[in-house]
């Protein structure tokens, strides 16, 4: 079969189509002939050599969707130890549902990892209740389109876009925000509390970190929430990465993402802190499903839609990564395994 395959760290040039055996399903898994599979920031950081317990030569691809060979049904998978830029993967079972008739591949694919990364900040770090104020950085990004989209389903108010560039703030308000910010701006915590009323924001959804972060912090209202799903650096050829281990420093570092908060701060602004990793949603089946399967209802109501940057070949994986590392894409990347060009 072809596949992208990753034999040491590097910029977006060692990425390389190859010929290799077709993986081997073990106990609980299952193999899916691939249509399509997607670019996540996980994909960058493991490209640049940030995830050294993933052995290497490997195939990069944390998701896919296609056809399980047992029975011809269309699944979504999530991939733990990679291997979807490929056209056969094997998938866990219990990483695996099927795709309703009515959400196309591209669809299932966005809602399953990234509308659940959505939901599980919103809803199971957050605790957002109908009503309450919501911000999301990076807004225009494949999590962050879809957060905005959710919040405002969910009856949030007023719903509060970040996006870097006048173009992608435009997006943002397409999406149904009712605000949308620039993260640069210096007074951001000022626009942010102006923007949700005076008080400031319920919920603070962020995936930067560094000042965006701590303009967040800032800009919350008493009881409000910051969620992180994790941080990217401020110079660098790709993001940072959710869930992992952070170096201990005692101030803001805006390479690391690092953002200091003292129990003091705390308890005087009645504010809270909160991460989200998607794994911990991935390891509850039924959590897993309940989600999916909600989030797919809102797609067919037209509540929830996936945007679609760009497809691209798996000759063409190493530009689309350079696409999302220059953070010049809205919304979802997809890769086509099946197209040659």
């Amino acid at each position: 079969m072809r596949a992208v395959v990753l034999r040491h760290p590097g910029g977006p040039d060692v990425l390389r189509v190859e010929r290799v055996p077709e993986p081997l399903p073990g106990l609980g898994e299952c193999l899916i002939d691939v249509t399509l599979t997607g670019v996540n920031f996980d994909d960058l950081v493991q490209r640049a050599g940030a995830h050294p317990e993933l052995p290497l030569p490997a195939v990069p691809g944390v998701e896919a969707v296609g056809r399980r060979r047992v029975d011809g049904r269309r699944v979504v998978a999530l991939l733990r130890q990679g291997g979807g830029y490929a056209e056969v993967v094997a998938a866990r079972d219990a990483y695996t549902v099927e795709v309703p008739a009515g959400i196309d591949d591209a669809q299932a694919l966005g809602l399953f990892e990234q509308g659940g990364t959505a939901y599980g900040a919103l809803l199971l770090a957050g605790r957002l209740r109908a009503g309450e104020s919501v911000a999301v950085s990076a807004a225009a990004g494949g999590v962050g389109h879809l957060a905005v989209q959710l919040a405002v389903a969910l009856g949030a108010s007023p719903v509060i876009g970040l996006a870097s560039t006048p173009a992608k703030r435009q997006f943002v308000k397409g999406l149904g925000a009712d605000v949308a910010l620039d993260p640069a701006d210096p007074e951001l915590a000022d626009r942010l509390r102006e923007a949700a009323g005076g008080m400031g924001v319920d919920l603070f959804v962020d995936s930067v970190g560094g000042p965006v972060a701590r303009a967040g912090l800032a800009g919350l209202a008493p009881f409000g929430r910051l969620v992180c799903l994790g941080w990217r650096p401020a110079a660098a050829d790709g993001p940072g990465t959710a869930g992992g281990d952070l170096p201990a420093v005692a101030d803001v570092d805006d390479v690391t993402g690092v953002v200091a908060l003292t129990t003091a701060q705390l308890a005087r602004g009645s504010i809270g802190c909160a991460g989200f990793w998607m794994r911990h949603v991935v390891d509850h089946r039924e959590l897993l499903s309940g989600i999916a399967e909600r989030l797919f209802a809102l797609a067919a109501h037209g509540r929830l839609t996936v945007h679609v940057d760009r497809t691209v070949a798996l000759s063409e994986v190493g530009a689309a990564h350079a696409a999302v590392a220059a953070r010049a894409t809205t919304g979802k990347v997809l890769i086509d395994v099946r197209r040659e060009m």
